[in-house]
């Protein structure tokens, strides 16, 4: 039997080049029956079930969470408090004490209502959406006692294709059992993308025809070109093995090869990611995400809690710089004690630093909390504000961050707005961090998760990094480094075109450290410059990016 080789393109999201053979993620769970419990049912222990379902889901979740770190132990926290939140369990009680529908199909229906509602607004609201569905599959399965939904496992390393990929299921990879991700739908800021780049397993999303590809298929995914081509030619196989092996760490510091320094940081979200950071050779912190501490509570953490947890992350830096986020608050991360919950369009609204004018004390005993941890660390500690949109609240955040002794506090430009007037802004900031992933939602109106949108929705867009280049320029009209700490700084191609624009650091994964370190070591800072303008002179991100690449030959050797 003769077969054809298919290539599809998508969009490549974690770099690496694997062949392997196909494992699909199995359908969904099935919708329930629409029959209604019988006559005589005890109505008010059928909906006692549906609690019961839902906080085991939770605390399945939950210990997951526990054993995982970073990102995975963020997402994996946030999926197991949507298993109890009330709109949800709610709902579907509702549904069987006034319909008398059974457990499951109330379950059903309750989560394609919060579904439907989330996905109706957008943006990084619509990524929740996915998830409600992955928490109604799980309770689903737990109250029927159908398999709970979940990653493949044939029994050697596989290609897992799927039509989407919640994020808990990501959160749990093993890197050892899966080669690489192929996904019809995301998005190059989707957290499919941004675990799989954790995880160093290369992938692929938006990927249209995905669905072509079966069970026991060979497949070659290209994760830094965005190919995934179906029955490759022998020669291609044997050459997408895994690569020779790396180093798993910095050895030194970064910079280019005429010695123009980079500091390669890294972004962290709790204190056990700050040690696995710390022994990865990250030269710092750039980004310290302290929701950690706040999410799935009702009220805000005390100082003293705050305190504790501050310091772990700081220990593990002692000499180093550790740059901590205040609250980012807000659009995909609601929080009872500072968000609305009817705000019509969340990812525009109040968010950031914007929940300080209505809950002043939340910031101030942060705040407190983080002078008081660093008063006690030999760590260097800067303190920035996300969500900075103008001059004014610039100088407002640091004259507060003074007030607690607070003396190097920055921005982050996450809006076009701050990136534009980036001079005034640092005009009273000490510092500015770009946060790609928001820029780059902002400056192209594209919803991260949407793929057909996915094309838009890349920092290799010439109109982000133009926004990025302004930011530069205003940090050097005032004399301010500028570092990146969006997940464009783990793209091994994209850190010297970043570096030629004018950033001073990059802030990531730590699994992307070695790579950027061994790309940046590779060129001089004239060349960076160069590469700069040959990605801001491209119409459009798929030309950036492949006029980049090739002028890169260091990528090929490294498997990227």
């Amino acid at each position: 039997m003769t077969t054809t080789t298919v290539v599809l393109r998508g969009v490549g999201v974690s770099p690496g080049r694997r062949a392997g053979v196909v494992a699909r993620m199995p359908d969904p769970v099935p919708a329930p029956s629409g029959e209604p419990l019988p006559p005589g049912t005890d109505l008010a222990a059928a909906a006692d079930r549906v609690d019961a379902a839902a906080a085991a889901v939770r605390a399945q979740l939950a210990r997951a969470a526990a054993d995982a770190t970073g990102e995975a132990a963020e997402v994996l926290a946030v999926t197991a408090e949507m298993a109890a939140d009330p709109t949800l369990v709610d709902a579907a009680r509702g549904r069987v004490l006034d319909t008398g529908a059974t457990p499951q199909r109330a379950v059903w229906d309750a989560a394609a209502g919060v579904a439907d509602q989330l996905a109706a607004l957008g943006g990084m609201f619509a990524e929740r959406a996915g998830d409600v569905r992955d928490v109604r599959d799980r309770v689903v399965a737990a109250l029927t006692g159908a398999p709970v939904p979940g990653v493949p496992d044939p029994g050697e390393p596989f290609v897992l294709v799927a039509r989407d990929l919640a994020p808990a299921d990501t959160a749990r990879l093993d890197p050892g059992a899966v080669l690489a991700l192929v996904i019809e739908g995301g998005g190059p800021t989707s957290h499919t993308a941004i675990l799989a780049r954790a995880l160093g397993i290369p992938a692929v999303v938006a990927v249209p025809g995905a669905d072509l590809l079966r069970d026991g298929d060979t497949v070659l995914v290209d994760g830094g070109l965005g190919e995934v081509v179906r029955d490759p030619a022998p020669e291609a196989v044997a050459g997408a093995g895994r690569p020779a092996p790396r180093p798993d760490r910095l050895a030194e510091p970064g910079g280019t090869a005429d010695g123009l320094p980079v500091a390669l940081l890294a972004n962290v979200a709790d204190p056990a990611a700050a040690r696995a950071a710390a022994a990865a050779g990250a030269e710092g912190v750039g980004l310290l995400r302290t929701e950690f501490r706040f999410l799935g509570r009702t009220v805000a953490p005390s100082v003293d809690e705050q305190v504790t947890a501050y310091r772990q992350v700081l220990d593990a830096f002692a000499g180093r710089r550790v740059v901590v986020r205040t609250l980012d608050a807000g659009a995909d991360k609601p929080l009872p004690f500072v968000t609305a919950a009817d705000e019509p369009n969340p990812a525009l609204g109040v968010r950031g630093l914007r929940t300080a004018a209505e809950h002043p004390g939340v910031l101030d005993d942060q705040l407190l909390a983080i002078a008081r941890a660093a008063a006690s660390s030999d760590a260097h500690v800067q303190v920035m504000a996300p969500m900075v949109s103008t001059p004014d609240e610039a100088r407002a955040f640091v004259e507060r961050c003074a007030a607690h002794g607070l003396t190097t506090a920055g921005v982050m430009v996450e809006v076009p707005s701050a990136a534009l007037r980036a001079g005034r802004l640092l005009a009273h900031a000490h510092f500015a961090s770009i946060g790609t992933n928001d820029l780059t939602q902002y400056a192209m109106a594209a919803d991260r998760e949407l793929a057909r949108l996915a094309h838009l929705s890349t920092s290799w867009q010439p109109a982000v990094l133009d926004l990025v280049a302004a930011t530069c320029a205003g940090g050097r009209e005032r004399g301010r480094p500028v570092g990146v700490c969006g997940e464009a700084a783990a793209d091994a191609a994209l850190a010297p075109v970043l570096v030629g624009l004018g950033v001073t650091s990059l802030s990531m994964t730590p699994r992307a450290l070695p790579d950027v370190a061994a790309v940046l070591a590779s060129v001089t800072a004239d060349r960076c410059r160069e590469l700069a303008d040959v990605a801001l002179a491209a119409d459009g991100p798929d030309e950036a990016r492949a006029a980049v690449r090739a002028a890169l030959p260091v990528l090929t050797s490294l498997g990227l």
